[in-house]
């Protein structure tokens, strides 16, 4: 079993950046693929980025179009802990964030069915 607590969620004004924080417990992440998902009000839960396990998948991302050249994920395995870096938010990215782990592949999965294991989840609210 994997435990997934994300943090660093908050408010912020269109423009600013906020950084994401997903620790995890129980096993180490070096193993998994990562991604990070979110859900805003009245709407499913979407993809936003993934990054693969490092040895033997690579250590490749995906981003949706969405927040391509804007949101930044990594990994540091070493403290056990997921990032992502958001910058040049907007009000339309305003959710919940939700990091999950899934098994290593080598192609990022970007549908939910992909993961196994989930946080509770961050808010992010960006003001116009």
């Amino acid at each position: 079993q994997v435990q997934l607590v994300e943090s660093g969620g908050g408010l912020v004004q269109a423009g600013g950046s906020l950084r994401l924080s997903c620790a995890a417990s129980g096993r180490t992440l070096s193993h998994y693929n990562m991604g990070w998902f979110r859900q805003a009000p009245g709407k499913e839960r979407e993809f936003v980025a993934g990054i693969a396990e490092i040895g033997w998948s690579g250590g490749g991302t995906s981003y949706d179009d969405s927040v391509k050249a804007r949101f930044t994920i990594s990994r540091d395995d070493a403290k056990n802990t997921v990032y992502l870096q958001m910058d040049g938010l907007q009000p339309e990215d305003t959710a919940v964030y939700y990091c999950a782990a899934g098994p290593n592949r080598t192609v990022v999965a970007t549908t939910l069915w992909g993961y196994d294991y989930w946080g509770q989840g961050t808010q992010v609210t960006v003001s116009s």
